[in-house]
């Protein structure tokens, strides 16, 4: 008998996750391995856990307490890069739906849907796939015929990201960057390693330089 594809759902409000469960567990060929309310919770959960466990398929709300779903997206794909990622959210957002693609989900869905719809969402994306919403693949095929370079860009950087290269466009060093922020210098050093790939630079001043000129940081600063 063939194993069923894993699926982990992150949402945080409970009366969503007992509607997905109820689905999934009706569902032939799919099993939910566990849910979520944060993104902080899942993250912690799987880097501790065997890869062999991992999930197939993570179902994403976008709007979650502490981390939300747009800056989980690059964080998911670290600790189960096997995985594809299928947001789930009640708004149409353009921004959202480009930011979301960009950082590597492979599918947008509205909990409006029919839930067979999303059943069958999750199927496509297991086997290969990707699965949109009608009206957000129409939306994305009508921005990417007008899309320019530092959109794409700007879509690849993080919140958290983006506070960094703001920072340091401040003259700010490393250690000030994590003071400010509350978070770890080797973070901020992850961070700065991150934006140097996605922005193509080797130093600081060549990074926020780009920034500049690619319009990601107003040239008023």
């Amino acid at each position: 008998m063939k194993c069923p594809r894993r699926v982990i759902l992150i949402e945080d409000h409970p009366e969503y996750r007992d509607i997905v469960n109820l689905a999934l567990e009706k569902a032939e060929g799919l099993e939910l391995l566990c849910q979520f309310g944060t993104a902080e919770a899942a993250l912690r959960h799987f880097e501790q856990r065997q890869p062999m466990l991992a999930p197939e398929v993570v179902l994403l709300d976008l709007k979650l307490p502490g981390i939300d779903g747009l800056d989980a997206i690059p964080l998911l794909r670290q600790v189960i890069p096997a995985a594809k990622i299928i947001v789930i959210t009640r708004s149409r957002n353009e921004t959202g739906i480009l930011r979301a693609i960009g950082a590597g989900a492979s599918g947008y869905l509205l909990k409006s849907q029919p839930l067979h719809e999303i059943i069958e969402s999750i199927r496509t994306v297991a086997g290969g796939g990707a699965s949109l919403e009608s009206n957000v693949a129409a939306f994305i095929l009508r921005s990417l015929r007008c899309s320019l370079p530092s959109d794409t860009i700007k879509q690849h950087l993080t919140r958290r990201e983006i506070e960094v290269l703001e920072l340091m466009a401040e003259g700010l060093v490393k250690k000030e960057i994590a003071d400010r922020l509350g978070i770890g210098e080797t973070t901020v050093v992850t961070h700065v390693a991150h934006l140097y790939r996605k922005l193509d630079a080797k130093n600081a001043p060549a990074a926020i330089a780009r920034a500049f000129r690619l319009g990601i940081l107003p040239r008023d600063r």
